[in-house]
C-alpha cells in the first residue's frame, strides 16, 4: 500500500511521474474515490473490480494509448490523472468516439483545492496533444465541484451525449 503522505500545501509542487505497472492498483482507489465523490459510500474496491462499467477504469492498454501520471513521489501518492482509449464496443461514461480518450483524475482527500487537480488535467491534456490528439471527453455527476474545473479549462457539454459528458478540444 501506498503511503498518503504531505500536505495540501505541497501537492501542486509533487512530481509527475508515468504511472508504473507494479502500481496500476492506484487506478483501483481512484476509481473508488472518483464514484463515491460526494462522500457517500457507493462503491467499494470489490464493486469496482467486479463491476465491468467501473472495471474498464482500472485497465490501462498501454498498447491503445492509454497513459498514466502519478502525483507524488514512490511511496506517497497524492493524486492520479489517466486517459483511456475506449472504443464504442466498450464505451465509458465520457464516450465521445474511438480516437477521442476519456480523461479520469483523482486528487486525494486533504489535497483537494490547492491546485493539484488543475495541474494533473492540463498536463494530460498536454501529453494527449503532444500525441495528435485532437479531443479528449470526461464524464462529471451533477453536482460534483470538479465540473467548474473543467468548465475553466475549457470542457464543454457534449450536445446529444449522457449527461455530464464533456470535450475539449486540444490545440
Amino acid at each position: 500500500m501506498v503511503s498518503r503522505g504531505g500536505g495540501p500545501e505541497g501537492a501542486p509542487g509533487m512530481p509527475l511521474r508515468p504511472l508504473p505497472d507494479a502500481e496500476a492498483p492506484l487506478l483501483v482507489e481512484a476509481t473508488v474515490m472518483n464514484v463515491n465523490w460526494s462522500g457517500r459510500q457507493l462503491v467499494t474496491a470489490a464493486d469496482v473490480v467486479r463491476e465491468a462499467d467501473l472495471a474498464r477504469y482500472t485497465v490501462l492498454d498501454r498498447a491503445r494509448g492509454d497513459e498514466a501520471w502519478v502525483a507524488g513521489d514512490r511511496g506517497s501518492v497524492v493524486g492520479l490523472v489517466w486517459y483511456l482509449f475506449l472504443d464504442a464496443a466498450d464505451p465509458g461514461y465520457g464516450y465521445v468516439a474511438d480516437e477521442v480518450p476519456e480523461l479520469c483524475v483523482c486528487v486525494w482527500p486533504g489535497h483537494r483545492g490547492a491546485g493539484l487537480g488543475e495541474r494533473l488535467v492540463r498536463h494530460a491534456c498536454d501529453r494527449a496533444a503532444d500525441r495528435g490528439v485532437t479531443r479528449i471527453s470526461l464524464s462529471v455527476e451533477t453536482g460534483n465541484p470538479a465540473r467548474r474545473l473543467y468548465e475553466r479549462l475549457g470542457f464543454v457539454d457534449v450536445p446529444g451525449a449522457d449527461e455530464g459528458t464533456m470535450v475539449r478540444t486540444l490545440t
